[in-house]
């Protein structure tokens, strides 16, 4: 009796049918349990506001649980590194700042995680735009005249964050080698104790995201300078941009993203990229984005990955020069 012999290339299609075939059973039967979705930030702040109504609608969708989990601290790395180091099978997803992404790799001397490749991206879920503000009683008008008032200071003049390592900060850094500039960093524990001193007058100026600051510009508590988008932002129409204030190629947001362990099969994360921006176009999402200062901005993961590999390379220059570190 003769053996069948196949060729090479028929036992490699073979195998890729089977293995294509494994990727679409374990696309098709996820979730078979309890999705966890870490936020590696307290409840109450951007990342947890953007997860919410996420991980409800996916619940809704895929008719299994989908618990949010804050796990804060660390700048986010402690929540972040404990979905890098989760099981890769889609049971365990990321919604996080930028700032455990594309900051805190050049930040910190040393993290427990390298999210280039212990994590998967998924989407982009908003991106939010800075504002320069300052208190009332600043005698600057405008960006140019800021700047020539921090110049005559000498180094002693102070600029607000929400925290070291944020955005927040790091664009303040980005604006104190753009302008060659110096300035003393003071950070906060959050946006709101910062807000509050600015509006006390104890800090002179701050960058803070456009859903945290506008409230208290609209009121006149604190004066909008510049936003940090390409284009000015609808909210503000009368405030202009870095750019247009002469700094080109000056931009800066804070965004926050989705993203599960590296190695989940490339077909659960489709169903859930596809999920996901499914949510991002209902009514209640897109009217988030709205108050948040955020375009939609769903994307594919191909596409998401290679935003985040320029971010990543943008704010490691702004930390080597800058010489910022939280170590």
């Amino acid at each position: 009796m003769r053996t069948a012999v196949f060729p090479t290339w028929a036992r490699k299609c073979a195998l890729m049918l089977v293995a294509l075939a494994a990727f679409s059973a374990s696309a098709a039967e996820w979730p078979e349990k309890t999705v966890t979705v870490v936020v590696p930030f307290p409840p109450g702040g951007p990342s947890d506001i953007v997860a919410r109504p996420i991980t409800t609608r996916l619940a809704e969708v895929f008719g299994k649980p989908f618990i949010i989990d804050n796990r804060g601290g660390a700048g986010g790395n402690i929540g972040t590194d404990l979905v890098a180091k989760s099981a890769p099978d889609g049971h365990t997803l990321l919604i996080s700042s930028s700032a455990p992404i594309v900051i805190n790799p050049s930040l910190y001397k040393k993290l427990a995680f390298d999210p280039a490749k212990d994590l998967a991206p998924i989407t982009m879920l908003a991106k939010v735009p800075l504002v320069l503000a300052a208190h009332p009683s600043v005698p600057a008008k405008d960006l140019q005249e800021l700047v020539a008032l921090i110049k005559s200071k000498d180094g002693n003049f102070q600029y607000a964050s929400s925290g070291s390592g944020t955005p927040q900060h790091m664009t303040g850094e980005l604006f104190k080698t753009t302008a060659k500039l110096d300035m003393i960093h003071v950070p906060y524990k959050g946006s709101a104790p910062a807000i509050t001193d600015l509006m006390g007058g104890h800090v002179p100026v701050m960058f803070d995201s456009l859903i945290a600051i506008l409230p208290h510009i609209k009121a006149g508590k604190v004066k909008a300078i510049a936003v940090t988008s390409a284009q000015r932002s609808p909210q503000l129409p009368d405030v202009p941009t870095f750019i247009e204030a002469g700094y080109p190629g000056f931009e800066a947001y804070a965004w926050y993203g989705f993203f599960t362990r590296a190695g989940t099969p490339p077909a659960v994360i489709d169903r859930i990229n596809a999920e996901t921006l499914k949510i991002m176009k209902t009514p209640e999402f897109s009217q988030r984005l709205e108050e948040m200062g955020s375009a939609f901005v769903g994307d594919t993961p191909d596409n998401f990955r290679a935003f985040i590999t320029s971010e990543t390379a943008k704010w490691a220059k702004v930390v080597k020069e800058s010489g910022a570190t939280v170590d």
